[in-house]
């Protein structure tokens, strides 16, 4: 089966603005997961989603740790600004999403929680400093256990802008276990 035989959808949460990169705080204009999603679009021409919270995070950069902290401290599920009307015409959702606290930002979970993905394939892909997945891939299971989920792939927030040709090779190898 190609991308353009299944009907894919590209969902992600990203953070512009300051973000720590290589070690230090960084103003980014794009955040690295929407980087890789646009590319993974390019890619699959799916349709591109942005998973975004109601009440935005804070411009710094260590307040959002310690409210991403706090959230997942408290299994806080946020509003969302947006949703998808046609999930049940989507087959494969491709899944993008920083690595905050070893895991998924909880918007993601919120996302994850409003719909039924039942025969639906989930391939995540991770933006992290060094962190990798986390047990991402294990929440995503457990949320969504009626899906078929596929390894997912991470990449070093650093190296986004120059990860396309990573991000094809691996797409070819998911495109393969559709």
């Amino acid at each position: 089966m190609s991308f353009s035989d299944a009907k894919c959808l590209i969902t992600y949460f990203s953070r512009k603005g300051n973000n720590y990169v290589s070690g230090k705080i960084v103003n980014l204009k794009v955040g690295n997961t929407e980087v890789a999603a646009e590319m993974v679009r390019e890619i699959t021409g799916g349709d591109l989603f942005h998973i975004e919270a109601m009440n935005a995070y804070p411009e710094d950069y260590t307040e959002t740790t310690e409210v991403a902290k706090q959230e997942l401290h408290t299994n806080t599920r946020p509003k969302l600004t947006g949703h998808i009307e046609t999930m049940t015409s989507y087959d494969v959702i491709f899944l993008g999403y920083p690595n905050w606290w070893g895991t998924m930002p909880m918007p993601v979970f919120t996302f994850l929680e409003e719909y039924d993905f039942s025969g639906k394939t989930i391939v995540p892909f991770c933006t992290h400093e060094g962190s990798g997945l986390g047990h991402s891939e294990k929440d995503i299971a457990k949320l969504c256990p009626q899906a078929k989920l596929l390894k997912g792939m991470a990449i070093h927030g650093t190296r986004v802008k120059d990860a396309k040709k990573d991000l094809a090779n691996w797409l070819e190898k998911v495109r393969s276990a559709f």
